[in-house]
């Protein structure tokens, strides 16, 4: 039977009823009313009256969901940033994150009660809480009250954000299923906790999507490859686990409808297993998907049963329409469900059908979230249909063995190493394939965000999708096209006109960071900061041909600035690495310890006042000042102030990099170093607001650069910090619209040119 396209209409039809709803509002209530009236009398087929009646309906859900969301008391009172007493439970896992200004624990918290401004309302609401390190070790399903000050929330899933004050007041204990459910993770655990890291870090992120201790490093490759969706919750682990329970009851004799009863009973353990978030209910339900795709008559049950899922997560949670997520999970389903088949029948002609379908349902899944995928992270992985077709065959033993091994330990704990153990094996596999494959020379193309460059791509997967199947079902073109692929992957392609010749600075794109590149000669040259993404700024240095880096500078701690400093070491030769005298947060200086340490280095501080030349590029460190502290107040609140400030010079170009360093800092630096003017200004603190305009406008730069993320959470950079520089005659760039912006000496004096 063939694809069933009326249940994905209807699909499609919810998710531009959500967003109708989310962004017209009643508007877009009114006017499918109006064309649902209008069909009517023209009596049409009842495929196109459901299609608008559910656009309507699910308009309407996100409409009343909206207001809700900003007329609750606990919007009210975050709109006005209220100090409030919240009672609720914990509905997440508390995870350590760093913030602007150190560790954070970050958990959701859905509320019963709220206590502000003298007034105590009864209510249901989602909130995110920020708190320190006394919220890490309360219990997902735990009864708590805390207080703080609320904020407006980001996500349409959120009605505030709370920024906790102390620890929380646990007033209730989690109910049985959830002690359960901790007891089997915490087995995993330790059926893994003999294993190298690695593997004791990847098996849980399997299994139940425990990706605490999954390394950065390993975390990067892994996003390199396409195979991050391993590293989380995803659909793939439900049918993994959820069909092997049903081999196994069919194994014991088990049929008819009790099957059912059995892979129901495994769809709910999987939940409460991997938590009852939005993400992980997400995938359970694409999960579900699979599992009907799987059976019999499956490209058309399974294409209902995508349609189904649609609708209703988008009738019980209309803001999944602008949720990435969500978008990449039904996009990959709809590839498997869609695509898969075509291409399988293809490469069936004259491979094995196992080996066919191998290869296509990757490839079907990886194809249709491309667009999506180089939206979110500016780059197309090529080596990811390869990494996912080698991976494969250990995810799913893998996932089955580091279950079991987890049951098994809940038992007699030694007896949960056997199975442990092999899933260890297979894991090892999986992590051998994301390093070699994040190594290849063009692993990842960068690709623009802008929407050109994505309707470009967009249009390019289409053509793909028609002419895959024409291509694959002969061996000649079929073997010719995984030839170009191989040699795609083996040589490095280039970037025609990058960098451009004569360029003495360019800053990379890496989202809401800094990462500045300085020529010291061929292949060779000085980084200044790594920004928060090993991926983005490999990606940069790998654009500009930079195998050598001879001496790495790290401004400061903070993780915009050196969570991305594997990145630079990556499979490059690192002569020194020279840091800021203040050691903090912690969570950044033990980041940059550890990379450096894998890479055989010991940070030092940045030798101030003193004038080194590294190949063509001069430097001299004018700020901080020799007597400044080392010690910090351990949550990075200082870090800004202690920036290392660096006046470079190359080929006659004064190029002056300020980190992150505050207004005191610039009005010190004014009176240490007086009559100071540069040629290029990397703007401090990515363009904030709070600047000394004096100095700034003093410095006389041609060119100013402000690395900056698009649409952050800062209001970076802000216009009055902008504006007086555009004023004087500097040119301002910055990264977040330009892209890589790259300035160039020649003969006429600065230019700049962008990626």
């Amino acid at each position: 039977m063939g694809t069933d396209l009326r249940m994905l209409l209807l699909g499609a039809a919810a998710w531009a009823g959500a967003l109708a709803g989310r962004w017209l509002g009643w508007w877009a209530v009114a006017v499918v009313a109006a064309g649902a009236l209008g069909w009517l009398g023209l009596r049409p087929g009842r495929t196109a009256l459901a299609v608008v009646l559910v656009l309507g309906g699910v308009a309407c859900v996100a409409t009343v969901r909206a207001g809700q969301v900003a007329s609750s008391p606990v919007a009210q009172l975050a709109a006005e940033g209220a100090v409030a007493r919240v009672t609720g439970t914990v509905t997440s896992d508390p995870r350590r994150t760093t913030g602007p200004y150190g560790d954070l624990v970050v958990t959701r918290i859905e509320v019963r009660e709220v206590t502000g401004r003298g007034t105590t309302y009864a209510l249901a609401a989602p909130v995110l809480v920020l708190g320190d390190r006394d919220w890490t070790g309360v219990a997902l399903g735990s009864s708590v009250q805390a207080s703080g000050r609320l904020s407006p929330a980001d996500g349409a899933d959120l009605a505030a954000v709370l920024g906790a004050r102390g620890p929380p007041a646990v007033t209730g204990d989690p109910d049985a299923w959830w002690d359960a459910a901790a007891a089997v993770r915490g087995s995993v655990r330790e059926a893994v906790a003999h294993r190298p890291a690695a593997e004791r870090a990847l098996v849980p992120a399997l299994v139940d999507g425990d990706d605490a201790d999954v390394d950065e490093d390993l975390a990067a490759d892994f996003r390199t490859t396409g195979l991050t969706h391993l590293l989380a919750v995803s659909g793939t682990n439900l049918t993994l686990v959820v069909g092997f329970l049903l081999l196994l009851a069919r194994w014991c004799g088990v049929r008819g409808r009790w099957l059912y009863g059995v892979g129901a009973a495994g769809i709910v353990g999987f939940v409460l297993l991997a938590r009852t978030e939005p993400s992980v209910l997400r995938a359970a339900v694409m999960g579900t998907v699979a599992l009907f795709a799987m059976g019999t008559q499956g490209r058309r049950r399974g294409s209902r049963a995508l349609g189904v899922a649609v609708v209703a997560l988008l009738l019980v949670q209309p803001g999944l329409a602008v949720s990435a997520g969500f978008a990449l999970s039904a996009l990959a389903t709809a590839g498997i469900v869609l695509l898969a088949p075509a291409w399988r029948d293809a490469l069936a002609r004259w491979l094995p059908r196992w080996a066919a379908e191998a290869v296509a349902v990757p490839a079907a899944a990886q194809l249709a979230c491309t667009p999506v995928v180089a939206a979110l992270s500016g780059q197309v992985s090529i080596v990811a249909v390869a990494a996912n077709l080698a991976a494969a065959p250990a995810v799913g033993p893998a996932t089955v063995l580091g279950l079991g091994g987890g049951l098994v330990g809940l038992c007699w704990a030694p007896a949960g190493r056997v199975p442990g153990t092999l899933a260890g094996w297979c894991v090892g596999w999986i992590v051998m394939v994301a390093r070699h494959g994040a190594g290849l020379p063009t692993a990842a193309v960068g690709w623009g965000t802008g929407a050109p460059a994505l309707a470009a791509l967009t249009l390019l997967v289409v053509v793909v999708v028609v002419l895959g199947p024409v291509v694959l079902r002969r061996p000649s073109t079929g073997l010719a096209a995984a030839g170009v692929l191989v040699v795609s992957l083996l040589v490095r392609l280039p970037s025609p006109g990058w960098p451009p010749a004569g360029w003495v600075l360019v800053a990379c794109d890496v989202g809401q960071g800094d990462a500045l590149v300085l020529p010291a000669g061929p292949g060779s040259a000085v980084v200044v900061d790594a920004g928060p993404d090993p991926a983005a700024v490999d990606g940069c240095l790998d654009r500009l041909g930079v195998a050598s880096v001879p001496l790495l500078v790290l401004t400061h701690f903070h993780a915009d600035h050196v969570d991305g400093v594997a990145g630079v070491l990556d499979g490059r030769r690192v002569g020194e690495v020279d840091t800021t005298r203040l050691l903090d947060p912690p969570a950044g200086v033990a980041e940059v310890g550890a990379a450096a340490g894998r890479a055989g280095l010991t940070p030092a501080a940045a030798p101030y006042g003193e004038t080194r030349r590294v190949g063509e590029v001069t430097l001299q460190a004018l700020w901080p000042p020799p007597d400044s502290p080392t010690a910090g107040p351990g949550d990075g609140s200082t870090a800004n102030e202690a920036s290392v400030v660096l006046l470079a010079e190359v080929r006659g170009v004064r190029i002056l990099l300020t980190g992150d360093v505050e207004p005191e800092g610039q009005a010190a630096l004014a009176r240490a170093v007086p009559g100071l003017t540069v040629d290029v200004l990397k703007v401090p603190h990515h363009g904030s607001r709070y600047q000394d305009e004096d100095w700034l406008l003093s410095l006389g730069a041609q060119v100013a650069v402000v690395s900056v993320g698009a649409d952050n959470d800062y209001g970076h950079p802000a216009a009055e910090t902008l504006e007086p520089l555009a004023a004087t005659g500097t040119r301002v760039l910055r990264t977040d619209e330009d892209g890589d912006v790259a300035v160039v000496a020649d003969g006429g004096g600065l230019s700049v040119a962008t990626r």
